[in-house]
């Protein structure tokens, strides 16, 4: 176990990862409307930060714990860094927002306007939109003694409103909540202006409090703890306890307070008196709040100011032949397939992979774990499909995917109806492997096909994330998947697998002895992740560097591992590539993993953090065709010789990559891909 002074705080590192976010935005070589995109993501991604993990620290305190994390710092210590780094960064966004892309905005014909800016035929428009739409959603809730301060919903938008009768001198105190229904912002003009929505009903308070002086209004929004508290041991009916954690969400401890620039000391202490907030936990903005909201512009029909559309490819051994689509299960009878999303297209691998499973007469059983799919799944329309056709059809629907809980336990139902067996997983587990498992009648046998991929079962995100999967028709990986189903169904314990690496059981004992094979022989490591937290493999890569063992990793958000440290990482290199597509596939090759010269790839869903190593189902698998574990190696190594989206870790800094040969990963790919199309 390494020294907490060699690690970096897992909390800070992952605010590292948002200002490389909030770097994207304020690229001027980005596309305008890109960069208010990658504005909405920083401020969602903070939200949820906010939501889980200073919620997470806040109960600590709370609870009077002062157990130090694994880097020596108390969860006292923590919020008030966290609290700094977040105020710096919250400056910055709002500098983004205001120098950087509101005049790139206003450049390109897209203004931002204060409802004061606005021509008197916009306001007369817009008058007439709040009369008709929003007025009648509105409902002010004043505070005196008869009206007691009312509850604010965790994330929403609020105006606080001061008021006076005519001839008193005691101001009233009102909150509006901003309907979260209608866009944050409202486009005006056809396209040409937009206006934060709490503007427009500021600017008709006097409609709603007839009558009354307006003294003051200033906007302000409520973070409140989100994080499930759930005993499964202790839950009867899980898919019921998660529904009734869900709804209780809404009422979590408050723990964050943003305010607009401007506001009343005395409407400041009463919000925070009455949530319980101290100036540690309230952060003021000098723009508009909830930068999520950008969201809606990047609905606009503009094509000059977003990325060059790109179309996935179908790879040739997957295309159609004659105008008929290909047969899925006769491809892979033939070998392996890998497809690396989004430049291999989803809908012709993965998807068509389960539609045909669904449509044929052969198929006895399709099994499958679902983490988080979208909305207008069409894989779940298939395992519908499948079901009423009579086949046995399996889905493990993790109804604890943190945000998701809700569109899976409706999931959940639909497939249920339909006759599809569903399983919630197991107990005191998260299941977040991504594996498919088809039975198929082939000759006078039974033959099994797999998918085992690095990303969700989600048509939508596999045209954003980059991820890997393997297609198979490999007799051991199809015996260790029906071992895995049965695992995750049964009651089964102490399973073995041949081909496969699963968590809890063996995922960090594997990894444990790879890296200490590779200390034999002086080899390579080199390992893509989302993020590496866990002490004890920092710990062993450590050791692995100190033996000459070249440590190579893309880390995409958090890195508590300090690279380059002398007498402790010099053999250790850390990259985060950060670009338009969100880099989610993890990736373990070993030089000597097989035997002196004989490397070993293995990709899955597992991160190195102890929740992936300890407390959920993660599946890897090792790629044993020559050719398609090349395949990753050039992934790998472009992605190394990136220095257009790429940083580099320095001890406990990040930094850019300085541009030399201007390489960026991500559109390489995408040329490799419409040149093999």
């Amino acid at each position: 176990m390494p020294d907490p002074e060699h690690l970096t705080n897992r909390e800070l590192s992952w605010l590292d990862f948002e200002e490389r976010v909030l770097a994207l935005a304020a690229d001027p070589t980005v596309p305008t409307l890109e960069r208010a995109k990658f504005l909405a993501i920083f401020s969602q991604n903070l939200d949820e930060f906010v939501q889980v993990r200073v919620a997470g620290l806040k109960e600590k305190v709370h609870a009077g714990v002062r157990a130090p994390s694994a880097d020596g710092l108390s969860p006292l210590e923590q919020l008030r860094r966290i609290a700094a780094r977040i105020s710096e960064l919250v400056q910055r966004a709002d500098e983004v927002f205001f120098d950087d892309i509101v005049p790139a905005l206003d450049a390109a014909g897209i203004g931002f306007s204060s409802w004061d800016q606005l021509d008197h035929d916009a306001k007369s428009a817009l008058t007439a939109r709040f009369r008709e739409e929003i007025y009648p959603v509105l409902t002010p809730l004043a505070v005196d003694p008869a009206h007691p301060f009312p509850y604010i919903s965790n994330l929403s938008l609020n105006l606080a409103v001061v008021a006076r009768a005519p001839g008193e001198a005691t101001n009233r105190f009102a909150r509006i909540k901003v309907p979260p229904l209608f866009p944050r912002f409202v486009v005006v003009d056809e396209g040409r202006r937009f206006v934060p929505l709490e503007q427009v009903i500021a600017a008709h308070l006097p409609e709603l409090f007839p009558g009354m002086e307006i003294v003051d209004h200033v906007a302000f929004r409520v973070t409140r703890n989100a994080d499930l508290d759930l005993e499964e041991e202790e839950a009867a009916d899980l898919l019921a306890a998660i529904e009734l954690e869900v709804r209780r969400r809404r009422f979590g401890r408050a723990v964050r307070l943003e305010v607009e620039a401007g506001m009343d000391g005395e409407v400041l202490a009463l919000l925070q008196r009455e949530l319980d907030l101290g100036d540690d936990d309230t952060f003021v903005h000098r723009g508009p709040l909830d930068l999520g909201g950008l969201w809606a512009l990047y609905d606009l029909d503009r094509d000059d100011l977003v990325f060059p559309e790109f179309l996935p490819v179908t790879q040739p051994s997957l295309r159609a032949e004659e105008g008929e689509p290909v047969d899925m299960f006769a491809v892979l009878s033939r070998g392996d397939v890998l497809v690396h999303h989004p430049y291999d297209s989803f809908s012709t691998s993965v998807e068509q992979f389960i539609e045909q499973a669904a449509a044929s007469d052969d198929v006895l059983a399709i099994k499958q774990t679902l983490y988080r799919t979208s909305g207008d799944s069409p894989i779940v329309a298939a395992l519908i499909q499948a079901a009423e056709a009579g086949k046995q059809v399996v889905a493990l629907v993790e109804l604890k995917a943190r945000f998701d809980e809700e569109n899976n336990i409706g999931w959940a139902r639909r497939l249920e109806e339909a006759g599809v067996h569903v399983v919630y997983g197991v107990v005191g587990l998260k299941t977040h492997c991504k594996v498919t498992l088809v039975a198929r009648r082939s000759g006078g046998s039974v033959q099994r096909f797999c998918h085992i991929g690095t990303g969700n079962y989600n048509s939508r995100t596999a045209r954003t994330y980059e991820d890997l999967g393997l297609l198979t028709a490999d007799p051991r990986i199809g015996v260790d998947a029906s071992q895995l189903f049965n695992y995750l169904t049964g009651f089964g314990r102490d399973v073995t697998y041949e081909t496969l690496v699963v968590a809890p059981m063996h995922l960090r004992e594997r990894l444990t002895q790879l890296i200490r094979n590779e200390r034999r022989h002086g080899g390579e490591i080199v390992m893509k992740m989302n993020s590496l937290v866990d002490e004890t493999l920092i710990g062993e890569l450590y050791d692995a560097a100190a033996d000459g063992v070249s440590v190579r990793l893309i880390v995409r958000g958090i890195c508590c591992l300090r690279p380059g440290v002398e007498g402790l990482s010099e053999g250790i290199s850390v990259r985060s590539i950060v670009g338009r597509y969100l880099e989610h596939a993890r990736v373990y090759r070993f030089a000597n993993g097989a035997g002196p010269g004989m490397p070993t790839c293995l990709i899955g869903s597992a991160d190195l953090m102890p929740r992936n190593l300890d407390r959920r189902v993660e599946v890897l698998v090792e790629l044993t065709d020559e050719q398609l574990r090349r395949r990753v190696e050039e992934i790998l190594d472009l992605q190394f010789a990136d220095d257009a989206l790429a940083w580099e870790l320095h001890d406990r800094t990040w930094r850019r990559v300085p541009v030399t040969a201007g390489i960026d990963s991500q559109l390489v790919l995408q040329e490799r891909a419409r040149s093999v199309g």
